[in-house]
């Protein structure tokens, strides 16, 4: 049985031990995600204790880790649902979340899933001024629907995942105003949400306080408005010297908005938020073995057994990732390149300060909870890694390790 550790920090520290994390893996076998439930539960009620605006709600967004226990953790610690797929819709409801408390947000997607979205009665967003127009021909008035507008609003910590700026494909642009009030007129749509989300790994509270802002303008066109929703992408630490954005200030600031201005602070409306990385991403884990040490021309290389058809965020956003050798913690510090077992170019890290590395030793990859193994392929035809969840001290297996079977399973032989 695995001690749950009391206290939670922002460091590189991990929830787990050493100790832990070597039971798993002579348990469960590497490369493994792990995820700890409890760090989880502790970031979600970061979030509630420091909102004071009346009616908030929380949605996951799912997109970062849709392994179906973590679904049904999420919802049994009292958080909503946000999908980017009518997919991830029906994996909410299959994890047990009421219509009522998923909210799916489309993107470039054809109308028919969002007929299927409004059969299972969840909260729609839609982001196309085609789509909504087809939405109102068909509905009306007669399903409440909420609109993604874009607010030219550069944000987030990489361009790939900047999503309000004034050349992203997402949302309807701020401009088309005019063209969006003929669309919910001509055909008496009960507009119910207006949507913004600007980008992942916002540090900068003004970005949330700048967003409201352009909500609040938008408010008077859309009479039976009940929701302002901002999206999420909070900042998360990922180096040693980062710090989590500070959800307390953005809470702050959005209330003396809300007191401030007279469309908003004579109405009553829901603020709703959909972090995914800021719930997950301290959570999880990979863990990886060392298969060979090697030196080249100056450089040690030091290479495991994974590559970036696990983990890609290195390769695809230049991501860091801290890394710990936990089987030789007190070896003397060396620089190494960190790489992977594909064939391809699949560099983790380079120059990056380790406890001396020996072919054999595990090396664990720090803040993985997020988009690590839900991008994750059978690239090479390697096997996907198993999953595990550690609650109540107690290390599950919640998802296992691909096998030969995996590979062939969608392929017709001829």
């Amino acid at each position: 049985m695995f001690a749950t550790p009391n206290v939670y920090s922002h460091s590189m520290k991990p929830t787990l031990s050493n100790e832990q994390f070597l039971q798993i893996a002579k348990e469960f076998g590497t490369p493994v995600y792990i995820y700890h439930a409890e760090k989880i539960k502790t970031q979600y009620q970061k979030l509630m204790n420091a909102f004071s605006i009346p009616d908030t709600k929380i949605f996951y967004a799912c997109k970062a880790l849709t392994n179906i226990n973590i679904l049904r953790y999420i919802k049994s610690i009292g958080c909503n649902i946000d999908c980017s797929s009518i997919n991830e819709v029906k994996l909410a409801l299959h994890a047990g979340f009421e219509p009522q408390n998923i909210l799916y947000t489309s993107n470039g997607i054809a109308f028919s899933e969002i007929e299927e979205a409004v059969n299972y009665g969840v909260n729609v967003n839609i982001d196309s001024l085609s789509n909504l127009e087809k939405f109102g021909k068909k509905y009306g008035h007669g399903y409440p629907v909420g609109i993604r507008v874009r607010p030219n609003i550069m944000a987030g910590g990489n361009l790939k995942i900047s999503t309000g700026h004034s050349k992203s494909k997402f949302g309807i642009p701020v401009e088309q105003l005019d063209e969006l009030k003929r669309i919910v007129e001509e055909n008496n749509i009960h507009i119910q949400t207006l949507h913004l989300h600007t980008g992942s790994e916002i540090k900068d509270v003004d970005v949330f306080i700048k967003g409201i802002e352009v909500l609040f303008e938008l408010m008077a066109y859309f009479p039976e408005l009940k929701v302002l929703d901002l999206g999420g992408g909070f900042k998360v630490p990922y180096q040693p010297t980062e710090k989590e954005i500070d959800v307390a200030a953005i809470a702050k600031g959005l209330k003396k908005s809300f007191d401030e201005h007279p469309a908003a602070s004579n109405k009553k409306l829901q603020v709703w938020f959909e972090p995914g990385k800021f719930l997950v991403c301290e959570a999880g884990y990979l863990l990886t073995q060392v298969n060979v040490v090697k030196a080249n021309n100056g450089i040690v290389i030091a290479g495991v057994n994974s590559g970036l058809n696990h983990l890609i965020r290195p390769m695809m956003y230049d991501a860091y990732h801290h890394i710990t050798n936990i089987s030789n913690p007190e070896g003397k510090e060396k620089q190494y390149m960190i790489t992977g077992y594909i064939c391809e170019t699949d560099t983790f890290a380079t120059d990056r300060l380790l406890n001396e590395v020996r072919e054999g030793d595990y090396l664990l990859f720090h803040n993985a909870g997020a988009y690590g193994f839900e991008m994750s392929s059978n690239y090479n035809s390697r096997f996907k890694p198993a999953e595990v969840l550690v609650k109540d001290g107690k290390a599950q297996l919640i998802r296992k390790r691909d096998d030969w079977s995996d590979l062939l399973k969608n392929q017709i032989e001829q």
